[in-house]
């Protein structure tokens, strides 16, 4: 038998990286992601458990070494810790397979007080939190929801429980930014990183994104003439590049999609709830896992599907936020796509 061949696409970039998304449902109803009324998945569409960590050993054995597990919110999929622990054996796993070198998660933080220890047991050791303010009022205008408690309480417990947190904040106009500086000093006095992420326009919501668009130069500018800014060289595989903060002693983290493109050394690929692997979070191209799990011959379609992919994954995406009333770029939900 023929040795598994690394995942490298048309730009001789190396595919290291996988986010697996478990479900699009979510218990929060973030204005900036999806409508309140939000028309989520038929359950016969989503992939079994069973088939995702098929699906996640067919590309460990291609060289996936780092997988996150997302949404929507990951943790309110039933059964869900299963698929983490089952994955979790891959972890330093040395029997010719493939190992992974990371197994983490991203959630909104609702559920992590249940399941922080899990996690940790399970063998993670580092999870991103989605939390975009400290105030309970702007909260539940946001999310739509009155669950910050139950986000802080989540927080709390996932420290305790040993796990290393990175809050990931999207920086919106008009509704945090007078509260950023605020979030990552919080942040980094829990022993928390903090990363900051420029608003994607995927996906129809009842907001016009021009209005809540905040380029990320500005607030990386507004902070440095609060503290003191050092460029950092940690990296973590994914797009942000890293600051230390003098004043703080912690570490933060800038996502930008929009004003400074990061795409030239991706070594990402996503896959929905539904199977269907998309090369670029930006993109439309596409290749149907599902179908290749559910053939007759499901490890020689999925390597098929998996060459496919290197071949149609784009140089880059081409996001933009510059007009009122501009659609989105793409016409999925970031939940679909997975966080």
């Amino acid at each position: 038998m023929s040795t598994p061949q690394p995942l490298v696409d048309q730009f001789q970039r190396r595919i290291t990286y996988l986010r697996l998304s478990v479900t699009d449902r979510c218990d929060l109803r973030c204005s900036y992601c999806m409508p309140e009324r939000m028309t989520f998945l038929p359950r016969k569409d989503v992939l079994t458990l069973d088939e995702m960590h098929d699906l996640a050993l067919g590309f460990i054995a291609r060289g996936i070494t780092k997988l996150r597990l997302t949404g929507g919110e990951p943790l309110v999929r039933r059964d869900m810790m299963d698929l983490v622990r089952a994955l979790g054996r891959r972890i330093g796993a040395d029997d010719g397979q493939g190992g992974l070198e990371e197994l983490t998660l991203t959630t909104n933080g609702t559920h992590l007080a249940e399941f922080a220890d899990d996690l940790r047991a399970a063998g993670m050791r580092r999870i991103n939190v989605s939390l975009d303010t400290l105030d309970r009022d702007a909260f539940a205008r946001l999310t739509r929801r009155d669950s910050l408690s139950q986000v802080l309480e989540g927080l709390a417990a996932a420290k305790a429980a040993g796990l290393r947190v990175k809050l990931n904040t999207v920086a919106l106009k008009g509704i945090n930014e007078h509260e950023i500086a605020d979030i990552v000093g919080w942040a980094h006095g829990q022993g928390f990183e903090a990363t900051l992420i420029e608003v994607m326009p995927l996906g129809e919501v009842e907001e016009d994104r021009f209005d809540h668009y905040l380029p990320l130069s500005a607030v990386q500018d507004d902070l440095a003439r609060r503290w003191t800014l050092m460029p950092s060289g940690h990296r973590t595989g994914g797009p942000a590049r890293y600051w230390d903060v003098a004043q703080t002693g912690g570490r933060l983290g800038l996502i930008t999609p929009l004003t400074n493109n990061f795409c030239e050394g991706c070594n990402r690929i996503r896959v929905t709830a539904t199977g269907q692997l998309y090369a670029c979070l930006g993109g439309n191209e596409r290749v149907d896992l599902r179908a290749a799990l559910r053939s007759d011959d499901p490890q020689g379609a999925l390597s098929a599907a998996l060459d496919t992919a290197m071949r149609i994954k784009p140089a880059r995406h081409h996001f933009a936020i510059d007009a009122h009333g501009q659609a989105p770029a793409l016409a999925r939900h970031m939940s679909m796509t997975g966080g």
